[in-house]
């Protein structure tokens, strides 16, 4: 299970991920990833992945659970989240397989590729944003699984790598 807590700092926009980016704003996002590749990230920043469904760029997602999904094959236990913030840019939907700049946005003169939910692209209908230029993520925290008992329910807390003793290596 994931929990993270919902206080956002003023004046940080969170963008339902049903909603449409606006361009040139900076949105709260979430990357999964595997406990020892966040000490890297935490270490050096993100890198561009060398492809992927929209080409090359860092993969992200306004949506914590599709983010808390990944890597796919690495249990529970061994992933955590990482929580940034990120200046969209120019950002480009695209929202079916084959659209035409689908793996070339960027040469066009987009920051950001956006994938709405439920559009066909992604496996779990779930939203997906691929960032040009990790420059223009800041990394805010790292949340890990947390498992709730009724206690953990009541004071609804959150788990972080701050305040949990969360560790990434």
């Amino acid at each position: 299970m994931w929990a993270e807590d919902d206080f956002i700092p003023p004046g940080q926009p969170r963008l339902d991920s049903f909603a449409i980016p606006e361009n040139d704003r900076i949105y709260t996002m979430y990357h999964g990833t595997s406990r020892e590749a966040a000490g890297i990230i935490l270490k050096s920043g993100f890198r561009q992945s060398s492809g992927g469904m929209l080409g090359r760029g860092v993969y992200l997602s306004r949506d914590l659970q599709k983010a808390s999904r990944y890597p796919l094959d690495l249990p529970e236990t061994q992933r955590v989240v990482i929580r940034v913030k990120v200046n969209v840019g120019k950002v480009k939907k695209i929202d079916r397989q084959g659209h035409p700049l689908q793996k070339t946005w960027h040469d066009h003169g987009y920051d950001t590729a956006w994938c709405p939910p439920n559009c066909g692209m992604v496996k779990s209908g779930l939203e997906e944003d691929c960032v040009w230029d990790p420059d223009r993520i800041s990394i805010m925290d790292v949340i890990c699984p947390t498992s709730y008992s009724d206690s953990d329910r009541e004071s609804d807390s959150g788990d972080t790598a701050e305040s949990s003793g969360c560790t990434v290596s």
